[in-house]
């Protein structure tokens, strides 16, 4: 290996900081963390050779049939993590998977969003993405089982005593930014017990493989005072839901941000305003994947603050895209649908795909809506053109099921598995008789 090589700045970190064990870090298709343990002693040879794993049991990978894989780590992840010590002393690292005949595997998550950025940056440009990241934090049963009653009763913004959800959030951010995570603010939201971590923009990549660490990180801490955190976009009725805004740019090879025109009109370029166009043109057609899951359509409901009209605005919260202040190279968009119960590689991709198309085909956006679109009657939003996102989870499967762009970002492997496995979570849930039910029909009918 060579002195400079990124494999033995890994090895000598871990030999310097005592790290005893290597978590092999992947995501299966709907967004949970997938992990290998190893001792530190086979990481040499994992950089060499991967690490074998059954990929006919990671949901969406393979089947039985075609189940070896090989997780190869990508040295540039590696992560010591703070909260381990001693004899357990513990660090992470993403992986690419690679099939058995040694190239990428196409059901890889992280593979698809490398294929994004790269027709990106055949177009002159590096996407960049910021996620603000929300979660709840609930209090555990006596049973040891997750309770959905909040750690807290504040609200947004509220300075709170030091109570456990109150360390869970600081000690997350302080973690975070030993990690290099670069966390510019930590709050409380506005349900109870709910909080956010906002993080800086980065690369697209770099930024993905950060939510993958915070699901793992956040969790861990919470655990550790006795708490459980949840990404679930919508666990309490009547309180707002859990969703994770992205703020996106495009920054040029010379590191100018693209978004930024100051002759312009709002001072966003022609680029900047057809890959706005390209995000709400295809936003009913991305939302099986920015909202992947049953819950997530209880949140994207009027009245919580959530956007469920597609539409685009300077100040309005209640639009889908809202464009920040802050200009020069703050010029960004923020994507307010995505909820961070999904998978952070496919969401990005797919919007940024969105995006790019925009850019190709030169669409216009519609004029943005500064009103409160909530307070229109469904006449007045049809005169101004505002289409509504999907209502539930099928909805949004059947508008993906129809889209070539769908098709061509996720790729043959992908596409069609995500259409079954989230069909059948769907039909799952559909035929659930609920406890809603049970109480409103089971006394009179």
């Amino acid at each position: 290996m060579a002195d400079d090589d990124p494999k033995t700045t890994v090895l000598e970190t871990a030999k310097r900081e005592k790290v005893q064990f290597v978590q092999i870090m992947f995501m299966d298709l709907v967004g949970f963390v997938k992990t290998v343990t190893i001792p530190i002693s086979k990481l040499e040879r994992a950089f060499e050779e991967g690490v074998v794993f059954d990929g006919s049991s990671v949901v969406g990978y393979a089947t039985i049939e075609e189940s070896d894989m090989r997780a190869h780590p990508v040295p540039e992840t590696f992560q010591v993590f703070p909260w381990t010590s001693g004899d357990l002393k513990t660090a992470g690292i993403v992986c690419n998977v690679y099939d058995s005949k040694g190239n990428r595997f196409a059901g890889d998550p992280r593979y698809i969003l490398d294929r994004v950025i790269k027709r990106a940056r055949d177009l002159g440009y590096v996407p960049h993405t910021g996620p603000e990241y929300e979660f709840f934090l609930f209090k555990i049963g006596p049973d040891g089982r997750p309770t959905n009653v909040p750690s807290d009763n504040g609200r947004y913004f509220e300075q709170l005593p030091g109570d456990a959800g109150e360390v869970v959030r600081k000690q997350s951010a302080f973690y975070g930014n030993l990690m290099g995570f670069d966390v510019e603010a930590t709050h409380h939201e506005v349900a109870p017990g709910q909080h956010e971590l906002d993080l800086r923009y980065a690369d697209a990549m770099t930024s993905a493989d950060r939510v993958l660490y915070l699901k793992h990180l956040i969790r861990t801490v919470a655990l550790e005072h006795g708490l459980h955190a949840t990404f679930m976009p919508k666990p309490i009725f009547g309180v707002n839901g859990t969703g994770m805004h992205v703020h996106q740019s495009l920054i040029t090879p010379d590191g100018e941000n693209a978004f930024f025109e100051p002759t312009a009109k709002w001072e966003m370029s022609e680029l900047m305003l057809h890959y706005l166009a390209g995000i709400l043109a295809h936003a009913r057609e991305d939302c099986a994947v920015v909202a992947s899951w049953v819950n997530s359509y209880k949140r994207l409901v009027p009245g919580y603050e959530a956007p469920v009209y597609i539409s685009w605005a300077n100040k309005n919260r209640s639009a889908m895209v809202r464009i920040p202040q802050g200009r020069g190279m703050r010029t960004r968009m923020e994507v307010r649908n995505p909820d961070s119960a999904g998978n952070p590689y496919l969401q990005y991709a797919v919007m940024i795909a969105a995006g790019l198309a925009g850019i190709q085909k030169k669409l216009d956006p519609p004029e943005p809506v500064e009103t409160d679109i909530y307070a229109l009657t469904a006449a007045e939003r049809k005169k101004l053109g505002i289409d509504s996102l999907p209502g539930n989870l099928e909805e949004a499967l059947n508008e993906f099921e129809k889209s070539e762009l769908m098709r061509e970002t996720l790729g043959s492997h992908i596409f069609p598995h995500w259409l079954y496995i989230k069909r059948k979570e769907w039909d799952d849930y559909r035929v659930h008789v609920t406890d809603y039910e049970l109480e409103k029909y089971l006394p009179i009918l």
